[in-house]
C-alpha cells in the first residue's frame, strides 16, 4: 500500500487518549506534542503577510488587507519566541515564511541572531526569489542553510499571467545566486493548475536538473484569500507522477518520516524529485509542523480554525516558563487530520499569506 494511503488511513482512526507529555533532553524538558503522540520540532515562522506577487491561486490582482505594523511581531519578539522554542520546546528546524519574508526589515540580522541559539536549530527561508540575487550572500554568512523557492513555470509569459508581476527572470537570478551562495540543496516549489500549466511538470523538472536544484511538486491547496479553490481545477499528485514517468524513470525513496515530499529517485538517482499530496495524500498522522504567524499566533496546522495568542501575554509580561506552557496547549489539541473532503470541513479565515507556509 502506497506511503501515502497509509497515512491518510491512520489520519482517520479513532484519537487516542490524551497522556502525559513525554521527557526529552531539552533544557526544561518538555515538548511540542499532542494528544496522539506527534511532536512539533519543524517551526514555521512567519516575518510578515506582505507579498509582492499576486499569484492567481493565492490572492486576488488588488491584494488582501495587511496586518497593521503594530500587531506585527519585532525582531526582539521573534527572537524571544523562537529561543524558547529551541531550548525549551525541542524545536531543532526553524522556516522562515511570509507572506514574503524577504521583505522584512533587518532580515540578515535577524537570521544572525537565530543562528546564534543553542542548541542551534537548522535555518532555512521559503522565498518567491525576487530580490535573491541581491540578499543570498549575505543570508548565508549570516547562518541561513538552505532556500526554498516559489517557480511555477520555465515560461515568462505564463509567469507573468500566474503571478500578475513580469519578473520571471528575477526569480531565476534569485535561485542562481542561491546556489552560488551554497544555499543548498536549492529546492523549487511548484504548485500546477489545470488549464494553466499542468502540463509542465516534466519541463519543470528537466530545468531543474540541469540546474542542480531539486524540484518539488505540491498539489494547490484550499487556503487562497477569495476562497475560490475548487478540487476539479488542482492537477493531483498521482497526475504529476504520471506526467513525470512519462518522460523519466522514478524510483520510491523509501520511508519519508514526517517529511511532507515523498521522494524518488530520478533514473536511478542520486538526483530526486518531490511530490506533495497534501490533499489527495495527506501525511498529518506523521505532522511535526508548528507555526507561528507574523502577528504571533500560534496555528498547529495550516487548516487549524483555532490559534493560540503569544503576542498579547508576551506584550503583558508574561515569563517564558509561561509562555512556553501557553505554546504546548496550543499544540496539545491539534486534531488528527486537516480533513479536507470531509463534510465538516471548513477552509480557515486566514490564507496562506497570512498563514506562513
Amino acid at each position: 500500500m502506497p506511503a501515502g494511503r497509509r497515512g491518510s488511513q491512520r489520519v482517520r482512526q479513532r484519537p487516542r487518549p490524551a497522556r502525559p507529555f513525554s521527557r526529552t533532553h531539552t533544557l526544561s524538558g518538555v515538548r511540542l506534542i499532542d494528544t496522539f503522540g506527534r511532536a512539533a520540532t519543524d517551526l514555521r515562522v512567519s516575518l510578515t503577510d506582505r507579498c509582492t506577487l499576486r499569484c492567481t491561486y493565492c490572492m486576488p490582482a488588488e491584494g488582501v488587507p495587511w496586518l497593521p505594523g503594530t500587531a506585527i511581531l519585532t525582531d526582539d519578539e521573534v527572537v524571544r519566541l523562537v529561543r524558547i522554542a529551541v531550548e525549551r520546546l525541542g524545536v531543532t528546524e526553524v522556516r522562515l515564511t511570509g507572506g514574503e519574508p524577504t521583505l522584512r526589515p533587518n532580515l540578515v540580522e535577524l537570521v544572525g541572531r537565530l543562528a546564534a541559539l543553542r542548541p542551534r536549530p537548522e535555518l532555512s527561508l521559503t522565498t518567491n526569489g525576487l530580490t535573491l540575487a541581491r540578499s543570498a550572500g549575505a543570508l548565508r554568512s549570516a547562518g541561513l542553510d538552505r532556500v526554498n523557492v516559489s517557480l511555477d513555470t520555465t515560461d515568462p509569459a505564463r509567469f507573468r499571467a500566474i503571478t500578475r508581476r513580469d519578473r520571471w527572470s528575477d526569480v531565476v537570478a534569485g535561485l542562481a545566486a542561491a546556489a552560488e551562495a551554497g544555499l543548498r540543496p536549492v529546492k523549487v516549489n511548484a504548485v500546477l493548475t489545470r488549464g494553466v500549466n499542468e502540463d509542465e511538470a516534466p519541463t519543470l523538472l528537466r530545468w531543474c536538473l540541469e540546474r542542480g536544484y531539486e524540484a518539488r511538486f505540491i498539489e494547490q491547496m484550499p487556503l487562497d484569500a477569495q476562497h475560490g479553490w475548487d478540487r476539479a481545477s488542482m492537477v493531483t499528485a498521482a497526475e504529476i507522477l504520471t506526467a513525470l514517468r512519462a518522460e523519466f524513470a522514478l524510483t520510491a525513496v523509501g520511508d519519508r518520516g514526517s517529511a511532507p515530499a515523498e521522494l524518488f529517485h530520478i533514473d536511478g538517482g542520486p538526483a530526486t524529485v518531490g511530490v506533495i499530496g497534501s490533499v489527495t495524500a495527506p501525511f498529518c498522522a506523521a505532522c511535526d509542523r508548528v507555526r507561528l504567524t507574523a502577528d504571533g499566533h500560534v496555528r498547529n496546522c495550516l487548516f487549524a480554525r483555532e490559534e493560540g495568542d503569544l503576542r498579547t501575554p508576551m506584550r503583558s509580561g508574561e515569563t517564558d516558563d509561561e509562555l512556553a506552557e501557553r505554546w504546548r496547549q496550543a499544540v496539545w489539541i491539534k486534531r488528527p487530520g486537516h480533513g479536507i473532503g470531509e463534510p465538516s470541513f471548513r477552509q480557515p479565515d486566514r490564507p496562506m499569506s497570512a498563514i506562513g507556509g
